[in-house]
């Protein structure tokens, strides 16, 4: 049987990357799966791409800053579904913007608390209650090797990253009761065309990069961690920051 079989997902950032690359892992489990993403017509090109579900994708215009969008592409998502087993808050993402926390513009600063840590924060206040009706199931978030380790010229990243890591937990412990598991993942580089554009302009981003155990990660690794924590297998897994970084966090 497909490890998703029976379950509806809902993916934020799911146009490119990371979130792409978790829509087709799902989709080929058996997954139904509403994606979302700022951009449309990127969540549309994925659900093209996301072939083996029961259901076509539902693509959605989402921005997860906004709480009346999201919860309104959340409503969405169950209403065409009929439930949520899955919320995955992979929106996010880092610019070249960032820096100390001396000298790194306050616009940089609240930008990616808004986007990685608020973006986050909503996706939860509104999709765990869908999960809650559906009986129990699974969230995922993103975090980051950089909650974990310090890397100089990323501080504000790194805030955000660990707000995400500290505030899992959190919710983990709140609604294990409701049969909710609240886990985040913490990647590395991912060499997503995005973070292809910040090395090739990043010393301190392309030295991390040659720490690298086992070598970089692609999209699809990442997915592959994101779809063990959708499915049963991890039934019992929660409050868990799975560490997806060739090693780098303990080289």
């Amino acid at each position: 049987m497909a490890r998703l079989a029976g379950k509806v997902a809902f993916i934020t950032g799911a146009g490119i990357g990371i979130g792409r690359a978790t829509a087709i892992a799902f989709a080929r489990e058996g997954a139904c799966l509403a994606l979302a993403d700022i951009a449309a017509g990127t969540a549309e090109e994925t659900a093209h791409l996301a072939t083996g579900g029961p259901q076509a994708p539902l693509a959605l215009r989402c921005d997860v800053t906004d709480p009346d969008s999201i919860s309104a592409a959340i409503a969405a998502a169950e209403k065409h579904f009929g439930k949520l087993d899955v919320l995955h808050n992979n929106a996010g993402g880092s610019t070249m913007q960032d820096g100390s926390v001396i000298d790194a513009s306050l616009d940089e600063f609240w930008r990616v608390i808004k986007l990685d840590l608020f973006g986050t924060v909503l996706g939860c206040r509104f999709g765990i209650p869908a999960l809650i009706r559906a009986g129990g199931g699974s969230v995922i978030n993103m975090s980051s090797n950089l909650a974990l380790m310090g890397i100089a010229g990323r501080d504000f990243y790194s805030a955000a990253k660990g707000g995400v890591a500290s505030l899992t937990r959190a919710l983990a412990v709140t609604h294990g009761k409701d049969r909710v598991r609240v886990n985040a993942l913490a990647p590395s580089v991912t060499l997503t065309p995005r973070v292809r554009g910040l090395l090739a302009g990043n010393d301190a981003l392309a030295k991390l990069a040659q720490s690298h155990l086992l070598g970089l990660g692609e999209a699809e690794d990442v997915a592959n961690a994101a779809l063990y924590l959708a499915s049963d297998e991890s039934r019992v897994v929660t409050g868990t920051i799975m560490r997806v970084d060739s090693g780098v966090t303990i080289s």
